[in-house]
């Protein structure tokens, strides 16, 4: 890209190798020109839930990108925790801050090369969003999930009635239990005028 992505191109994306493309593009500028410059509180917001619900390690953060979520999850005292994403470029972007036992390169719509219930905890904020992943996914995770594992996964609202998660979550019946939607905004006063207001379903739930 000639110039620096934006939310509209991430909301357009349309295949996997457009995420790869964007990503690789966004990743050094990721932290300040969006997270900062917008006031994209929302792994904050998915670390606080994932603490208040008891939340403990070893941790799977999906869609880890530069270890926004992993920051603010070290921050409240949780540790052990890897991350999984499709770009290698933000991965080598979290990679310098320290701050995760392990970084996998993967897709999350297909059945993850990751030890099966091994994790007590799965956090995601910003990968169940427009052009990126839909609700299928979450099986492949359940999958890597220990019992009782608890589950903190941001979805934008739009996408959220789109995709089809409510359907999606029903499915799951009894693998699933304790499941809490709060709405909650992704983005702080800082945002532009477009996305000031832009909300996700914060979901909460456990592994049977």
């Amino acid at each position: 890209m000639s110039r620096r992505p934006n939310l509209e191109d991430a909301y357009a994306l349309s295949s996997k190798q457009d995420v790869k493309d964007l990503y690789s593009d966004w990743a050094q500028s990721y932290d300040t020109g969006f997270s900062d410059a917008q006031g994209y509180q929302m792994p904050r917001m998915v670390a606080q839930a994932f603490v208040a619900a008891g939340g403990v390690g070893p941790v799977l953060d999906v869609g880890a990108g530069t270890g926004l979520v992993t920051e603010q999850l070290i921050a409240a005292g949780v540790s052990v925790i890897d991350g999984l994403d499709l770009s290698d470029d933000m991965l080598a972007v979290a990679r310098t801050k320290g701050v995760y036992r392990g970084l996998y390169t993967g897709d999350i719509t297909v059945p993850l090369s990751l030890p099966k219930a091994g994790y007590q905890g799965v956090v995601s904020a910003g990968t169940f969003t427009l052009g990126h992943v839909g609700p299928a996914a979450i099986s492949n995770l359940l999958d890597v999930a220990a019992s009782g594992a608890v589950f903190v996964i941001s979805v934008n609202a739009a996408h959220f009635q789109s995709a089809g998660f409510a359907t999606q979550m029903d499915a799951f019946g009894d693998q699933i239990q304790g499941l809490t939607l709060d709405d909650v905004r992704i983005y702080d006063d800082r945002a532009d005028d477009a996305h000031r207001n832009d909300m996700a379903h914060l979901m909460v739930f456990k592994k049977a």
